[in-house]
């Protein structure tokens, strides 16, 4: 019969395999690993889960991550209002802000609709959007979905919902830099050569 780890070390495998990414054997050397490691490492560790349950917030109007809310992108003035970009999940915000070429605001929805999961626009963050466009003084939309049939689909379904308020436009998706394109999948293909530009 081979041996078994002792119940703590299967309990810490077991939580750390829920996270995202993770499987068992991830979480297995994951474990073993915070077992050799100095207490107080671990301890700090454990203390930096905590704080960020306690201290990170969901900005109550953008949805974005903060430690107050609102958060500093929408009480920053010198962004502007009157264009939203609106992105599936807080990671692009981060992903947007690092690159430094957007300077209005955001709305994080928290996902993208996906009927065949269950996801529906009751699911995301589309009623605070609504509220967004009647309170501020929003005139366009961006659209930021990732460019899957669920991304697609939630851009439609935006572009429907709010296009006779406020002008909803979509990023530009085509070939990425230092790619072949005989390597580029047809839709990405489309795509390119629907948001070409003059020279």
């Amino acid at each position: 019969m081979p041996a078994s780890l002792p119940p703590a070390v299967m309990e810490l495998q077991t939580e750390l395999s829920r996270m995202p990414g993770i499987g068992k054997k991830s979480a297995l050397r994951m474990a073993l690993y915070l077992l050799k490691s100095d207490t107080e490492e671990v301890k700090r560790l454990a203390q930096a889960v905590i704080n960020v349950k306690e201290k990170v917030k969901v900005c109550s109007i953008c949805g974005f991550l903060s430690d107050r809310d609102p958060c500093p992108i929408c009480t920053d003035p010198k962004r502007d209002a009157s264009t939203v970009l609106v992105v599936e999940e807080p990671g692009d915000v981060i992903a947007l802000e690092r690159g430094g070429i957007f300077r209005g605001k955001y709305h994080v929805l928290g996902g993208v609709l996906a009927p065949l999961d269950g996801v529906g626009p009751e699911d995301l963050r589309i009623r605070e959007l609504d509220k967004r466009i009647s309170d501020e003084p929003i005139e366009e939309l961006v659209v930021a979905t990732n460019p899957t049939p669920e991304g697609e689909q939630t851009a439609m379904y935006l572009s429907k919902l709010f296009g006779q308020r406020v002008k909803v436009s979509r990023i530009a998706r085509g070939i990425p830099v230092g790619s072949d394109l005989e390597h580029a999948d047809d839709l990405t293909l489309v795509r390119a050569f629907e948001g070409r530009s003059k020279l």
